[in-house]
């Protein structure tokens, strides 16, 4: 009988992530070209692996059209310089993106196809709005087999405030405001470093260095949360302020065998030990990472006790709050998200996944434990997790 090999995270970078429109960072950034950066300077951070010795590129990305189209890995590696040899494809789980490409990824690795791979993904909001060149089939509404408000996000996330009253606007602002001074200290403090690849970027001013994220607000409060109007709906209590703004970016990751981590000492950050994937109600999609949660400690036989560090993401607030709710985890708990997260730096659809894990690598490193988990949810009703092992 086959043997599964140990896969194990290496690296994992991102580029800043800029405002969706013609007034951010990356307007007139090719999506493409966004990843292409994240590609190449993950290859330039690992001089010990050869380019040749990849065995697989998975790119993702949610709308698969215009300069995210195409087969993205194979492009994306061509573009990036990486020998012809080496293939590639996309996948598309939308939210989960960049983590679903880990995960194929570190399929190939078990089964012995490859023992390298990259894998990550990229999101141009700005080119291509959520919905965009997207045609719902009308079953999904004349025969009702899912609400009308899935399709909406930021309605998916009023559908839980309604579903869970004690989850109030107050309490998604100071999440929110939470988020934002996390994030601003991980800044401050030379946390982002490591993670995020400042890059050349051509604006309307001309040439800039693109080298931080735009939606962060380090003087937000309180009272200015509050005095935001519903976005979604009147009378509502998702607002911007308790929302990730819509963003550009990409993400890339390098995954190896355990005989070629050996092999070509390397120095990986994380095991991977187990992951899930869930479908909810696709009204009630930000309920999906709680299954998803519940589904990979079953498989690892621990508790969330165990878990030294979750790295949660946060479309909306009411959504990780959810979560905390579930499963019995303070939401100012210091294992979730020390950092801060999307709602300070926004969310990049298909490239966020692996933004959650490289932060979640480093977490582990710097402040210590065993057990680290990366989940969040996904549109039309899904949720993922993903449960590593520090071995830094």
């Amino acid at each position: 009988m086959r043997e599964l090999r140990e896969v194990f995270f290496v690296d994992g970078v991102r580029t800043p992530f800029g405002k969706a429109g013609p007034k951010g960072q990356f307007w007139r950034t090719r999506a493409d070209d966004m990843a292409v950066k994240a590609v190449r300077e993950l290859l330039r951070r690992n001089p010990a692996i050869p380019p040749e010795r990849i065995g697989d590129v998975v790119l993702a990305a949610t709308a698969q059209v215009g300069d995210q189209g195409l087969t993205l890995g194979r492009d994306v590696a061509l573009l990036a310089g990486i020998p012809h040899t080496v293939p590639g494809f996309a996948v598309d789980r939308m939210c989960a993106g960049a983590l679903t490409a880990v995960t194929a990824a570190a399929g190939e690795i078990a089964l012995g196809a490859a023992d390298i791979a990259l894998a990550g993904g990229v999101e141009h909001m700005g080119h291509h709005p959520m919905g965009d060149d997207v045609d719902f089939n009308p079953r999904f509404a004349s025969e009702r087999l899912i609400d009308e408000s899935a399709a909406v996000m930021g309605r998916t996330a009023e559908n839980l405030h309604d579903l869970f009253p004690a989850i109030t606007r107050e309490r998604a602002d100071a999440f929110a405001l939470t988020s934002q001074q996390r994030a601003s200290a991980a800044w401050a403090n030379g946390v982002m470093r490591e993670t995020v690849v400042p890059l050349a970027v051509f604006t309307d001013d001309g040439w800039k260095v693109a080298e931080r994220d735009e939606f962060l607000r380090a003087d937000t409060s309180l009272d200015g949360l509050a005095a935001l109007k519903p976005a979604f709906r009147a009378g509502g209590r998702v607002t911007a302020g308790n929302s990730a703004g819509l963003t550009d970016g990409a993400t890339a990751a390098f995954l190896a065998a355990e005989e070629t981590v050996g092999e070509l000492g390397l120095a990986p950050k994380l095991r991977l030990v187990g992951y899930a994937y869930a479908g909810v109600e696709p009204h009630l999609m930000g309920l999906g990472p709680v299954p998803a949660t519940k589904s990979v400690l079953d498989q690892a036989g621990i508790s969330l006790d165990d878990v030294d560090l979750f790295e949660l993401n946060e479309p909306f607030a009411v959504q990780v709050l959810t979560w905390c709710d579930e499963l019995g985890i303070s939401a100012d708990d210091p294992r979730l998200n020390p950092y801060g997260g999307a709602i300070a730096c926004g969310h990049p659809l298909a490239a966020t996944g692996v933004r959650l894990i490289a932060q979640l690598a480093y977490g582990l490193r710097e402040r210590g434990g065993r057990y680290g988990l990366t989940a969040l949810c996904i549109g039309m009703g899904m949720g993922a997790a993903i449960l590593w092992e520090n071995v830094q």
